[in-house]
């Protein structure tokens, strides 16, 4: 059996080097310090655990993801030269994971975070509708939050898990290229189309709300 290759560390760019103390961290846990290892599980498996969610959409596939992504991560840890953040490598480590458990479901037809896709000068120009009443005032914080959340699992996984790295993480776009193996051109084009979409799905959602609202009216 084929051993599964691990994504090398991607090349660092300015302003994407690791902090000092996680490479202290990773220095510690490859001289066989489990704590130090699972300082880093602690710091990561959250975000982790949600960019699994947002590509499998199946908690115990995500779940299995997490777990898959930082064993590989500590058994490959000598192929970690501290050139970027671990964050970055794992998420590569944990995209990969996850991706072989879409590809396992037979009756899967989700396309693949690596299909291909235009990313040229295609900037998409819409027109919204405005939220009318405003959604703030009509909707509690959580109430907003669950909105929110479930239009961002309604998005394809290539928009889904760019979008998550970029606006909910908070990677730059250099980042997030990097940890998903992407171009930038690419990235900043899946992150206007995740943008777009939301854009449309929670206008439709809100409008949606307010006609029916002022039909008992």
């Amino acid at each position: 059996m084929a051993t599964e290759a691990i994504p090398a560390p991607p090349v660092a760019t300015p302003g994407n080097e690791a902090p000092s103390d996680e490479l202290d961290l990773v220095a510690r846990a490859k001289g066989g310090d489990g704590a130090a290892f699972s300082v880093l599980i602690n710091r990561y498996e959250g975000k982790v655990f949600r960019l699994a969610m947002n590509i499998t959409q199946n908690r115990e596939d995500a779940e299995d993801v997490l777990q898959e992504a930082f064993f590989k991560a500590y058994e490959h840890l000598d192929q970690f030269q501290g050139n970027s953040k671990f964050y970055t490598w794992i998420v590569r480590i944990a995209v990969n994971q996850a991706l072989m458990k879409l590809r396992k479901r037979k009756s899967d037809r989700t396309i693949s975070l690596d299909e291909q896709i235009d990313t040229g000068e295609d900037m998409v120009v819409r027109e919204v509708a405005a939220w009318d009443p405003d959604p703030e005032e009509r909707y509690s914080r959580d109430e907003i939050h669950t909105i929110l959340t479930e239009a961002i699992d309604g998005l394809l996984p290539i928009y889904r898990t760019v979008f998550t790295l970029r606006d909910v993480d908070g990677l730059s776009t250099e980042e997030t290229a990097e940890a998903l193996d992407l171009s930038v051109p690419a990235v900043k084009s899946r992150l206007l189309r995740a943008r777009l979409q939301l854009r449309d799905k929670l206008t439709r959602f809100f409008k949606r709300k307010g006609d029916d609202a002022f039909a008992y009216m």
